[in-house]
This record gives C-alpha cells, structure tokens and sequence, in this order.
C-alpha cells in the first residue's frame, strides 16, 4: 500500500511511519508531499493531514489514531502513543516525562537527515529502541 504525508517530518509523523512499517503494512511505500498540500488519492493513504481519516482527532496524535483504526492494544504502544500526544500536541498536564526528550530527538534527526526518508529509518529505530524498553519494563 502506498502512504502520503506532508514533507519535513516529526514526532507523530516518524512515530506513525514506524508503527505501519512494523504493525500495520511492512511494505508500505511513503511519499512526501509539500506542506499544506492536499494528496491526491493515486499519492496513497494521507496520514498526520488534517481533515483525513488518519490524523488528528478528540485531541489525540495521528498515531493513536491509526492504534484505534486497526485496533491495536499492546500496551507498550499505548504507552508510546500517549507520549507521542504530548510531544507534538499542548497538554495542560505532563504525564510522560520522556516526551519533550523524544520531540527533541525527533527534530535533532530531522536536521541531520538529508531528506524525509533518511528522517524516517533513523526515527524508526529510536522507536524500536523505546518500544524495546517498554517491553522490558511491562515485563513482556
């Protein structure tokens, strides 16, 4: 399947490449589109724009909603979602101190990558790294 979303990619965006890359389509193909720009539906699935199915929802990251969408529960996900929700979104509550520590890594990857897909590899495996992490402190 093919997947659209807007160029100069961060926290949710990277979050949500890495989640459909490793739970929901491993071969997946991305495009990156200019900001505001709307995809054409030949670009593939839009995620993280908004008015689309797969974005920003009931105060929620786009990456929460693709959890909803294929109804997926593993709690280190959920856990990942809600800080991803206050990384890329104001909260009036801080409840994951790691999320400002992976914004800032998000945006740090973005300025030493050479293009969106570079961004995206090395975010995915920061994902796997927290993701591995959780696992081991849920006890799975």
């Amino acid at each position: 399947m093919k997947w659209v979303t807007w160029k100069n990619i961060g926290v949710d965006r990277m979050a949500c490449a890495w989640l459909i890359r490793r739970w929901i389509d491993p071969k997946g193909e991305f495009t990156f589109i200019p900001i505001g720009e709307k995809p054409a539906p030949e670009r593939g699935e839009p995620f993280d724009i908004p008015g689309f199915r797969f974005s920003h929802h009931g105060g929620h990251c786009t990456f929460h909603a693709l959890l909803k969408e294929h109804k997926i529960t593993d709690a280190s996900l959920v856990r990942i979602a809600r800080m991803v929700d206050e990384a890329d979104e104001i909260q009036e509550v801080t409840v994951e101190p790691a999320a400002s520590g992976l914004d800032l890594i998000c945006r740090g990857l973005r300025q030493i990558s050479q293009d969106d897909f570079e961004a995206m590899e090395r975010g995915g495996l920061v994902y796997d790294a927290v993701y591995a992490q959780l696992q081991l402190d849920f006890g799975a």
